[in-house]
């Protein structure tokens, strides 16, 4: 009984193996590539595959989903013959399993020498400050060559891209500096510019100030001027109610005559030709009045002047008219 026990569990186990080999369960986005006897069968797909058990074998399982892969930094000769390290990392997608299996050996080192030879073609026709800024135009024209060259291999490239290009320490040096002399140029045109600015804003405003002053000064002297114009008019009007005679008018014209001479600067002082007929005017007047009480009527004339150390001139009398 006992062989025939072992024999029995032996069985058992081959079949539980056999069911293993023959069920393959392959995860979403990836495959696997069947050979029977060491020749390409088929490719499986994601899900549950049925294999013929110890004929079939699983050769390959290929991950479909985007991979990233960073290469190290290579170094480029740009055409002004200067050694910049460039660091390029590439995004891509199996899109054929049984392609990316049989038609290279290994489909990532191809990619990373593919993309350093395209690389080196491309730099080697730029110099170097176009190097540094021409990073979308070597990404697409490394992303070309690459996407044609692994079409066959049954890779897409989705994407380049340069992490870094780091020129030699002492272009970097002089790169530096050139940026700080611009900035320092930057700088000082922006500071002059706000000087300038400013002075322009402080010239708008003491032009606008003067406007502002010179117009107030102009409706003040107006006023001033309106002021002493309707004073004026008022005084001539007081004085034409009154009726003024000529007498009167010789009279404060004569008083008017010092306020004419004040002054420290009046070092001359030109009598008016006018003062004779004020003089005459109040000299009349003064003939007409008395101090005596005699009066300015009955036609009796004034007394003598005295005082003067000399005698008196003879009166001479008017005929007297009845």
């Amino acid at each position: 009984m006992e062989p025939i026990i072992i024999v029995l569990i032996i069985l058992v186990v081959l079949v539980f193996i056999a069911l293993i080999k023959t069920i393959q369960v392959i995860p979403q986005a990836s495959a696997a590539i069947v050979e029977r006897f060491g020749r390409y069968t088929r490719t499986l797909n994601a899900g549950l595959n049925i294999v013929v058990p110890f004929i079939d074998s699983i050769r390959n399982r290929v991950d479909l989903r985007e991979q990233v892969v960073p290469f190290p930094p290579q170094p480029v000769i740009t055409q002004d013959n200067l050694v910049v390290n460039i660091d390029t990392v590439i995004y891509y997608q199996v899109t054929d399993a049984r392609a990316a299996t049989y038609e290279v050996a290994s489909y990532i080192q191809a990619i990373e020498q593919l993309t350093v030879t395209t690389l080196r073609n491309i730099i080697g026709g730029m110099d170097l400050e176009r190097t540094l800024t021409s990073r979308e135009e070597i990404n697409a024209a490394l992303r070309g060559v690459l996407d044609e060259a692994t079409g066959k291999w049954g890779i897409r490239v989705n994407r380049v891209e340069l992490k870094a290009i780091e020129p030699p320490t002492s272009i970097q040096d002089s790169m530096e500096k050139q940026m700080r002399a611009d900035r320092d140029k930057r700088a000082a045109i922006l500071q002059a510019e706000g000087v300038r600015q400013s002075e322009i804003l402080r010239a708008e405003g003491e032009k606008q100030s003067a406007i502002l002053r010179a117009e107030g000064e102009s409706k003040a002297a107006a006023l001033r001027a309106e002021g002493e114009a309707q004073a004026i008019r008022t005084v001539f009007e007081s004085i034409h109610a009154g009726d003024p005679d000529q007498k009167l008018l010789s009279y404060q014209y004569l008083q008017m005559l010092p306020k004419i001479a004040e002054g420290d600067a009046n070092k001359l002082w030109i009598v008016p030709s006018e003062i004779g007929d004020a003089l005459k005017g109040l000299g009349g007047a003064m003939g007409n009045f008395n101090p005596m009480g005699g009066g300015n009527g009955g036609g009796s004339t004034p007394a003598a002047p005295t005082g003067t150390g000399k005698e008196a001139a003879p009166r001479r009398e008017q005929p007297r008219i009845d």
